[in-house]
């Protein structure tokens, strides 16, 4: 079977004021069709990676001198993909594999397929050789459908490592395999944004699925909601900025985040947020697509959500409001014990805050949580419009992905290992053998 590119276009933006142009590679194979887009530097990423290995003869990438010339551009970027789908030791690649969306296509797993049918294609982040008897587990740190997420310890390097346990019989019994694999993808494009929870690695057994992360101890943002009930503007407003700067990059990536909430946001040794838990992720939505799945947490799902209709990226942007407003007050806007109130308030309630908040918090609350998705603030230029409003005229957007301002909140964390932030329901549990 060939792998063909029909084609490749690029969409330039400005971010941040600086020109950033995504490549959209078109590609088709068993007549089927799917597109791919990447930054040069994810170009540059495979190309880097390719030159070590011996697959790579006549493999050429157009340098940063071509990029004001659109043609040469294109010209050049088109002959790197169709080097790398014809060459048969490169089509075979993970890496290839990977930056080209083959794991993806369930028609084209004859490329990545396995004689073993316990096994699920983990893709490149796959580490064959690893097994949990390479770490020490320490405690259970959280708990989700499927499985549990440990605090281990490499045996090789001692890092503190977070690793999450999938049941496979469980993921597959309830057809969830595509969203499993919907996380491992996010996790991978995670490596390029500081607030955005990493993989190491992945392995499997023949019974669990283990995805190897970044230990972040400074306990989730609802366990510091529970203990503080609500938290000062400021304070909030770094937190707040953190959210938002990592759901543009992930919009940038045609991802909708679909369930933010303060127990998917960690808090570092540092006092930064961070985004986990990827599974609900919509992958490959644009701008200008719609998509119709119902999915999310309750408290903080959009209006369009509950009304079924076709929902963006701005769904994430009303969830970013629900999560300001529980920093501000300590429970979500429109929450009630009953389900069915609840989501009438949603749709029909209008939203009531304190009044010792300042206008201009007031204001981005009013904005994020407009129960109409095309008046609500994000809905036209994503993040460019969230980060310009006056709630965050005091935040260097710059300085902050750069993990260069001052933290309003520590956490009390005494070392790479230390569970006091965790929830003692977990860290109290048994914790595997095997």
């Amino acid at each position: 079977m060939s792998v063909s590119v029909v084609g490749i276009s690029d969409h330039a933006t400005l971010i941040h004021g600086k020109r950033n142009t995504k490549f959209i590679i078109h590609l088709k194979a068993n007549n089927q069709e799917w597109s791919v887009t990447r930054y040069y530097a994810e170009f540059h990423a495979i190309y880097t990676k390719l030159k070590e290995s011996e697959d790579c003869t006549g493999l050429q990438l157009p340098g940063n001198n071509l990029l004001g010339v659109f043609t040469n551009r294109r010209k050049g970027l088109y002959k790197f993909v169709k080097k790398l789908v014809s060459t048969e030791l490169l089509i075979k690649n993970e890496d290839v594999q990977l930056f080209l969306d083959l794991h993806k296509n369930k028609k084209l797993s004859n490329l990545t397929s396995s004689q073993d049918t316990d096994l699920i294609d983990l893709g490149p982040t796959e580490d064959k050789k690893a097994s949990l008897d390479d770490f020490e587990i320490v405690k259970t740190i959280g708990e989700g459908n499927f499985g549990k997420v440990y605090l281990a310890v490499s045996r090789k390097t001692n890092q503190a490592l977070a690793i999450k346990v999938l049941k496979k019989d469980a993921v597959k019994q309830r057809k969830e395999v595509d969203n499993v694999m919907s996380e491992r993808n996010v996790l991978v494009k995670s490596l390029n944004h500081p607030f955005l929870c990493k993989l190491h690695f992945s392995f499997q057994s023949t019974t669990k699925l283990y995805f190897v992360l970044d230990y972040i101890n400074g306990g989730e943002l609802f366990y510091h909601i529970q203990r503080e009930r609500v938290f000062t503007e400021t304070r909030t407003r770094f937190y707040a900025a953190q959210i938002a700067s990592a759901l543009g990059y992930l919009h940038s990536e045609n991802i909708i985040y679909r369930d933010l909430k303060p127990e998917n946001i960690l808090l570092d040794s540092k006092g930064y947020a961070i985004l986990t838990d990827f599974g609900l992720c919509k992958q490959n939505s644009t701008s200008q697509s719609t998509t119709l799945t119902f999915c999310g947490t309750p408290e903080y799902l959009a209006p369009e959500i509950l009304r079924k209709q076709p929902y963006d990226f701005a769904v994430d942007w009303w969830c970013l409001g629900c999560v300001i407003y529980e920093m501000l007050h300590g429970l979500p806007p429109f929450y009630s014990e009953n389900r069915a109130h609840m989501y009438r308030y949603i749709l029909e309630r209008p939203l009531r805050t304190r009044n010792t908040l300042s206008s201009s918090t007031e204001n981005i609350l009013f904005r994020l949580l407009q129960k109409d998705k095309i008046n609500r603030l994000g809905s036209e230029n994503d993040f460019e419009e969230i980060s310009k409003h006056r709630f965050f005229k005091d935040i260097d957007w710059i300085k902050l992905l750069e993990r260069k301002l001052t933290a309003p909140f520590l956490p009390s964390v005494t070392s790479s290992t230390d569970t006091r932030n965790i929830s003692p329901e977990f860290v109290n549990s048994a914790v595997p053998t095997s």
